[in-house]
Formats: structure tokens, sequence, C-alpha cells
């Protein structure tokens, strides 16, 4: 089982290698070792891999069948739609990137670490009490930012429902 923040802290690193194609249970938190059938997350997860140029490995479908699929069969007619869920999710994640969304509101969300005093965090030299002192001089309580996954999702939708 993997998230997509995941893969990306994988390529961001350098180690995107095997990706463990099963599904798992997002509430029990853990891989169930189910086929994957799911287009949204294979979308999401192919999206990554085209961002990264590719895997240094593959995948592994290390599932199992559900309930009483257990002969050769089952297992074939397992792997076939698992396998084919990752096709248009390749092609709709190609789409996404050629939209261009996700990356514009990256740039516009984190375009303050590209000044000063982003560049001092991100390069490691700014200590907290310092940004501390910065917040207070301004004299206002900096305001959380919306994550606006509500609008990301609604872009990714709009690629997968078109």
């Amino acid at each position: 089982m993997w998230t997509e923040q995941q893969l990306r802290v994988a390529a961001v690193n350098g180690m995107l290698g095997f990706i463990d194609a099963n599904r798992g249970d997002t509430l029990l938190g853990r891989d169930t070792h189910e086929f994957p059938y799911d287009v949204y997350e294979s979308t999401l997860c192919m999206y990554e891999v085209l961002k990264a140029e590719g895997l240094t490995g593959g995948f592994n479908f290390d599932a199992k069948t559900r309930r009483a699929g257990n002969t050769p069969r089952d297992m074939f007619h397992a792997y076939i739609p698992a396998m084919d869920t990752f096709a248009p999710g390749l092609i709709k994640a190609a789409e996404l990137i050629q939209d261009g969304c996700p990356e514009e509101f990256v740039a516009q969300r984190y375009a303050g670490f590209s000044g000063e005093p982003g560049q001092k965090i991100r390069a490691g030299r700014a200590t907290l009490s310092e940004l501390a002192q910065r917040a207070a001089d301004m004299g206002v309580c900096p305001m959380p930012q919306s994550g606006r996954r509500e609008y990301l999702q609604n872009a990714l939708n709009r690629i997968l429902f078109r």
C-alpha cells in the first residue's frame, strides 16, 4: 500500500524503485493485499511516476484473491483488471501534467519560499526564535492558509471524467 505523499517523498529523494501496487484500507491504516482497481488512486500513482521520470524497479502485485477466489483462474482474472487499472491511470496522469493545474497550485502555495526568509528556511539557516520574532514584528497572527484539497480533487475529477 502506498500514498501519493509516500511516492513523492521517495521520488524527491531518488528512491522511487518498486511500487507495492496493492490496495489497503485507509481506515485500518495497513495493506490488505487486495488487487488495485481504483483508477483515481492509479492516476495519482502514475502522476508521481511520470513526474519522477519513471521507476528504477516496477510494480509488485503482492496481492491475493478475496473470499472464495481460490483457483488459478480466479488469480488470472484478478491480475487482468489490476494491471488494466494502471493504463487509464497513466493516460490521465499525463493529461493532468499537461493541464498544469497541480504544478501551478504548488508554485503559488509555496511562492514565499523563493524569497527571504523562505530561502533562509530552506537553507537551514533560520532559527525558530528568529522566525517567532519576525512574526511578532509583523504585529499580526498569521492565519493558516487553505490547502485547497477540494479544489485539487475537482481538478483531478475534471481530468478523469471529461
